[in-house]
């Protein structure tokens, strides 16, 4: 948590450096000046709003995990590993395919089977998935409907 606050300030820092830049480069009144002041202003913002989404999507997450932990339903990683720590495939895959199955049969709005799905997917390498089946477990849990994309 510490190292995350550290790097969003870092990265507030440089922002506020682009920014100033921008401003600097639009007062030139030099039509090439302007041009790029606008490009160097519209990306801090791109980046203030990526930002943003990922600190939400982390205060969801461990929202949703202390419920989890509360019921007694957070996923608990005791998948077998290698003496060099890796993940044993086989055992990952298997755990993917239930988990899988489950979030596929879950009730409209159970946001649960999706947190677990994407636990199983980060543990079966598939990091793209995982954090999409993270999301779509958010907008459950925060009350919004809608198909997962880029599931399957």
């Amino acid at each position: 948590m510490v190292a995350a606050l550290a790097l969003t300030a870092l990265l507030a820092l440089y922002v506020w450096l682009v920014a100033g830049r921008a401003v600097a480069l639009m007062r030139t009144g030099e039509p090439v000046g302007v041009g790029l002041g606008v490009a160097f202003a519209v990306l801090p913002l791109l980046v203030l709003v990526l930002v943003a989404r990922e600190w939400l999507l982390a205060v969801d997450v461990q929202r949703m995990a202390d419920t989890l932990a509360a019921r007694g339903e957070l996923p608990v990683d005791e998948l077998p590993r290698s003496p060099g720590g890796r993940i044993d495939r086989v055992a990952a895959t298997e755990a993917f395919e239930l988990a899988r199955a489950e979030a596929e049969s879950a009730a409209t709005g159970d946001w649960g089977p999706w947190y677990r799905l994407a636990f199983a997917y980060d543990a079966a390498g598939d990091r793209r998935r995982a954090r999409a089946a993270l999301r779509h477990a958010s907008r459950l849990h925060r009350g919004r409907t809608g198909e997962p994309r880029g599931l399957g």
